[in-house]
């Protein structure tokens, strides 16, 4: 199943087509165009590759180096930077190969380290924190002691914040909103940056292993810088089948969350995907990517978008802050873990 897209805006179409974000900048005609073609794929797949997005190679580049730097520290100096039980957004180093997290995985299970970053972790003035949030929201980042490392990941965290803005922007405008409708509701955001290893394994991985189980985003939009040799994220399709995410030099690859298919009514998909060994892969390789999970701020209101109620189909989820939101997804996520216990919404 493809999508129906504007030649002028999709370089390859398909099921996860192949996005020009130059073709989004100058007249609102342009952007109009763009943000149709947007709107069409996030009602198909709610999964696209973008090119032309304006994030500078030489900020990805100095990003890869430094997380394949951290991954490769010892394993002791990793685990000084374990996530703290207490800390509800999760920030520091953490493993998903505990059963526990395997189990939660489903079929295949996961294969992953991570090291988590949040907007909220860093020094941030008054008007750009929770306006009535726990304290603990605000707990500061865990950085590794390595030289440039804390200035590489902000960077790029920087730009995709950027990027992320102007794709929320064209989303407005796919949904018959203004252009800047969505704007307010990420003043404080709390948008979490996660670098990922996938480890290589000794010989052929077992049958139906995943590197990453199948899962859906919780979050509005994911914005992932992957290798670009690896072939291995796949989506499924409205036929259950999986389709594997281009990999193209030079693109980010975009998709939307649970969140904003409940915003948008059910209008937009939030996609099962998945992370796969390929080929003749015999696991001996790592894998890495880093995942920027653009979320609203804590008291954002969440209420289905006027544009996508209507008599026929009338409103699918009662209003909720996105701290809501998110700890209730947490809660039933991670509820077999301490932090569990210390999840609480914004008071």
């Amino acid at each position: 199943m493809s999508p129906v897209t504007d030649p002028s805006v999709t370089l390859v179409d398909g099921f996860v087509p192949v996005i020009d974000l130059a073709t989004a900048q100058g007249p609102s005609s342009r952007r109009l165009a763009a943000a149709r073609t947007l709107g069409q794929v996030c009602a198909t797949s709610g999964f696209f590759a973008v090119v032309n997005h304006g994030v500078p190679a030489a900020t990805t580049a100095a990003l890869q180096r430094a997380t394949r730097a951290f991954f490769g520290l010892p394993t002791e100096q990793k685990e000084a930077l374990l996530v703290d039980p207490i800390d509800p957004l999760m920030r520091g180093y953490g493993r998903e190969t505990e059963p526990a997290i395997q189990r939660e995985q489903g079929p295949g299970g996961s294969q992953l380290e991570t090291f988590v970053i949040n907007r909220l972790g860093e020094p941030l003035p008054a008007p750009l924190r929770p306006a009535n949030g726990d304290e603990a929201l605000c707990t500061a980042n865990r950085w590794p002691a390595l030289p440039g490392f804390r200035e590489a990941f902000l960077a790029y965290f920087a730009e995709s914040e950027r990027l992320a803005a102007q794709i929320m922007g064209l989303f407005a405008l796919a949904l018959d909103l203004p252009e800047d409708w969505f704007e307010d509701k990420f003043a404080a955001h709390a948008t979490s940056m996660a670098a990922n290893r996938y480890p290589g394994q000794p010989g052929r991985p077992a049958k139906d292993q995943l590197r990453k189980g199948e899962h859906t985003d919780w979050g509005t939009l994911t914005i992932l810088l992957k290798d670009e040799t690896d072939a291995g994220l796949q989506v499924l399709d409205r036929d259950r089948r999986w389709v594997n995410v281009p990999s193209v030099p030079g693109s980010l690859v975009v998709n939307i969350g649970d969140l904003m298919a409940q915003w948008t009514n059910g209008r937009w998909a939030s996609t099962v995907h998945r992370v796969v060994h390929t080929g003749d892969d015999t696991g001996h390789d790592d894998r890495y990517s880093v995942a920027f999970f653009h979320q609203p701020s804590y008291d954002a209101l969440i209420e289905c978008i006027p544009s996508c109620v209507t008599e026929q189909h009338p409103a699918r989820h009662a209003p909720a802050t996105f701290g809501d939101y998110l700890t209730a997804k947490m809660r039933r996520a991670y509820l077999h873990r301490r932090i569990a216990e210390n999840l609480r919404a914004p008071r």
